[in-house]
Order: structure tokens, then sequence, then C-alpha cells
């Protein structure tokens, strides 16, 4: 698949505008932010949709992004976010530096590693409105499940019931995967298990005094701002590996 320029950037646009208004993205929305006529947003936007990389979720509608836009989205930005992982005084956004922050001061203030490790992910619940969820000796900690279920993605009994699956599974799961990249996102279908929830799984590995192989992470609808999630939860894993060694 060789896409031009334009159309990753157009994939984009789409996926931001999407995350940030949790409606489908329109040709017009697209040609004033680009300065090109709603024609030609449109000519890209099938193009897009016969990559398969977008979706129209009924007609007359604009588009939304599908599991694989959202891939290429993320294989996109993990570059970028490895760069910044090795960068002794990495450069962020005001935002993601107060949540850097945030989780920083919550990790270090804890007494014991238990601590430590359910308050960054209950820091995570809070800068990224998902569900939270790390890995403290043999149990699973999980924060958040309100905040996961508020989004709209999720007024449909069917998608709850796909996410308490996987839910359900995790655990033992995570022990089986030990992915050995220090951030891992499974996006949709992607997931092993409760592969019709429309979830993201962004987990990050760190080493802890309980094993060499703990995990914090979140898991959100697939319609979110990675950019900021996929940091956020990489630096946590960090700070944790730091902190608790």
């Amino acid at each position: 698949m060789n896409l031009t320029e334009r159309q990753k950037e157009i994939l984009f646009a789409i996926i931001e505008e999407y995350a940030e208004l949790a409606t489908p993205v329109g040709s017009i929305t697209l040609a004033k932010l680009f300065d090109v006529s709603s024609a030609t947003i449109r000519s890209e936007m099938a193009k897009l949709e016969s990559f398969g990389l977008i979706a129209q979720p009924h007609t007359s509608a604009g588009r939304i992004p599908t599991d694989a836009g959202y891939r290429l989205y993320v294989n996109s930005l993990s570059e970028e976010a490895d760069r910044e992982l090795e960068a002794e005084e990495p450069t962020l956004p005001k935002a993601l530096s107060r949540g850097a922050h945030v989780l920083e001061v919550r990790v270090s203030s804890q007494a014991t590693a238990d601590a430590a490790i359910r308050g960054a992910v209950d820091s995570l619940v809070e800068l990224t409105g998902n569900l939270g969820l790390g890995t403290i000796g043999n149990q699973l900690y999980l924060a958040g499940m309100s905040r996961l279920f508020n989004q709209p993605e999720f007024l449909e009994v069917s998608r709850v019931q796909a996410v308490a699956k996987l839910l359900d599974n995790l655990e033992p799961w995570l022990k089986e995967a030990a992915p050995g990249e220090p951030l891992n996102i499974f996006i949709g279908k992607e997931n092993p298990i409760g592969k019709s929830s429309g979830v993201s799984l962004i987990i990050s590995k760190f080493r802890s005094p309980f094993s060499d192989n703990s995990y914090i992470g979140v898991l959100g609808p697939t319609r979110q701002n990675y950019q900021k999630v996929m940091s956020l939860v990489r630096r946590a894993g960090k700070m944790l590996e730091i902190s608790l060694n």
C-alpha cells in the first residue's frame, strides 16, 4: 500500500478529528482544513476507503478510521515515541509535561511498590479517561471502569459484554504474552480476547520487586488520543522501573 503524503495527512486528520469529536468526519471539514475543494477530499477519501483505512458508518455520513487505519497511524507515532523516550531532556507539549509531572509525583511519593503501582494506574485513569490496569504480584489492579463505559462507544450492551470478556481473561493472557518491547498496542481485532469490543489496549512492561514482567497500561476505545496516551503509558512504565529498582 503506497499512500501519498496528502492521503496520509488526510487519514491522520480524520483520526485526530474523530478522537476529539466522536462523530464521523466529513469532506467539508477536511476541505477547510487542507484548503482544497470538497471534491478533492472526497476523491482522496474514496482511495483511503478502498485501502481499508477508513469506513463510512452509514449513507451520507462522514468517515471513521478502521483498525487498519489506526494501526498505520500508531506505527507512524512509534518512531517519534522512541526518540522521545531516549532523549535526555525531551520537549513535550505543556499538557503532556503536566501529565508526566503528575505521574512522577504520584509514583515517587509512595512508600511501597504496591502503592506506587496503584498510584500510577490511578493517574493514568485521571489523565486519559480510560480504564487503567497494572500488575501487582499475582494480581491485576483495575481502576476507572466507569470512565471507560461512559464513552459513547459503549452504549450497546454487546460492546460492554465484549470488554468484560477481555478483562476476565486479561491477567492470564498478560502472563503468557510477555511482550519484548517496552510499549505494546493492540487495536480492536488485534486484541487476543474480546475482538469485537472496539477497544485498544496500550501496555508498558517494567521490572518491579514483584516480577521482571510487570505491566501497566490503559484500555480505552479505539477512538482516542494515541499520541498522548502512548507517551503517558511509556513514561509510567519507565518511572516505575526507575523508582522501584
